[in-house]
C-alpha cells in the first residue's frame, strides 16, 4: 500500500492480520487492535529487525509497518524526525480507516522520538487540520508548540497507547561516539553518500527551520495516553539521562523500563522483550486486556 502524508510524500506501508494462531479475540464488532510500528533511522519496513517485531506484535493484533521518508520504497528524503510525524500520522489514519478501533504506536530510535511529538500534535479528539500546531517542520502551518494540536487530513491519526523504545531526550546529542558519526553522516555531504548508497537512506540537505518540537517537551504532554519508555543500560547512542528525562518529563502517567545490558533500539529488541511490550500496551490502551482478550 502507498499512503499519501499531509504534505504529498508517498509513504510504503504493509498492514498484517492477527497471528490466528495465536490466542487473540475480538471485539463485540470483530475488530481487533493494530500495532502501528516506527522504525530507527536507516531501518525500513522490510528490514529484518522489523519484520521481527512485527512477528511477535501480531500475536496481540493486526500490525502496520511502514518506511519513513527516504527510507525503503518510501519517496522524498529523510528530515531525521522532523517531517517523519507526518508519515507516522499517516499510518495511524490509515489503521482507523481500516477499522481498527484501538491503535499503539510502538517506535525504536528515531521512531521513537516520532512517536513522542506525533502522540503530543495529535491527540484524541484534537482540532482539525487547521488548527494550531504545527506538524510540517517547515512554516508552512502554525509554529509547533503553540496551541492543542494537529489532525491529519486523512482522518482521525490519534494513538490509544505510545511506546518509545531507545527514544532520545533532546536534539543535537554529541554525547557519545555512535552519535558523533550519525550527525556526521547527516549533516556532510561526504556523509549523505553513504547514507545514500552505503545505508540505503536518502537524507535532506536542509537544516531543520524551525526546529521541531523537542522530545522531552512531547513527552510533557502526552497525558492522559499512556506512555511506556523502554531503554537499554548499554545503549551505546543515548546514556540514562535520556529516558530519565523523559520519564521526568511525563511524569507519573509514564512507566520506565531501564533494561539491564540491553543496546539499542529494533536491533536489540529481543522477542522476550518485544512481547512485553506488546502486553503492556493491551493492559493500558483503553479497553485493556479484559476488552480485547489478547494472550497470557
Amino acid at each position: 500500500m502507498v499512503l499519501l502524508a499531509a504534505d504529498g510524500v508517498a509513504i510504503e506501508a504493509v498492514h498484517e492480520p492477527a497471528d490466528f494462531d495465536a490466542d487473540v479475540t475480538h471485539d463485540a464488532a470483530g475488530r481487533v487492535p493494530v500495532t502501528v510500528v516506527a522504525h530507527g533511522f536507516t531501518g525500513s519496513a522490510g528490514r529484518p529487525h522489523v519484520r521481527r517485531a512485527a512477528a511477535v506484535f501480531r500475536r496481540y493484533g493486526a500490525v502496520i509497518t511502514f518506511s519513513f521518508r527516504g527510507h525503503g520504497a518510501s519517496g522524498g528524503r529523510s528530515t531525521v524526525g522532523d517531517r517523519e510525524v507526518l508519515d507516522l500520522a499517516a499510518a495511524v489514519a490509515w489503521a482507523r480507516r481500516l477499522g481498527h478501533r484501538t491503535v499503539w504506536t510502538v517506535g525504536f530510535s528515531m521512531g521513537g522520538s516520532v512517536v513522542l511529538r506525533h502522540a503530543a500534535l495529535y491527540p484524541a479528539g484534537g482540532p482539525d487540520a487547521h488548527a494550531s500546531g504545527h506538524a510540517d517542520g517547515r512554516g508552512s502551518g502554525p509554529t509547533e508548540g503553540h496551541g492543542s494540536g494537529f489532525a491529519d487530513p486523512h482522518g482521525p491519526a490519534h494513538t490509544d497507547a505510545v511506546v518509545a523504545v531507545s527514544a532520545p531526550a533532546r536534539w543535537y546529542y554529541r554525547g557519545t561516539a555512535a552519535m558523533r558519526r550519525l550527525h556526521w553522516v547527516v549533516t556532510r555531504p561526504l556523509g549523505r553518500a553513504v547514507g545514500r548508497y552505503g545505508l540505503r537512506t536518502r537524507i535532506h540537505t536542509s537544516d531543520w527551520d524551525p526546529v521541531p518540537l523537542d522530545p522531552a517537551e512531547a513527552a510533557a504532554r502526552i497525558a492522559p495516553t499512556p506512555l511506556l519508555l523502554v531503554h537499554g543500560d548499554r545503549d551505546p547512542y543515548f546514556p540514562l539521562d535520556h529516558p530519565r528525562a523523559l520519564a521526568t518529563a511525563a511524569g507519573p502517567q509514564a512507566d520506565l523500563w531501564l533494561e539491564p545490558g540491553m543496546g539499542h533500539a529494533e536491533n536489540a529488541a529481543d522477542e522476550a522483550l518485544l512481547a512485553r511490550i506488546a502486553d503492556w500496551a493491551a493492559r493500558r490502551a483503553p479497553g485493556g486486556r479484559e476488552g480485547w482478550g489478547c494472550p497470557s
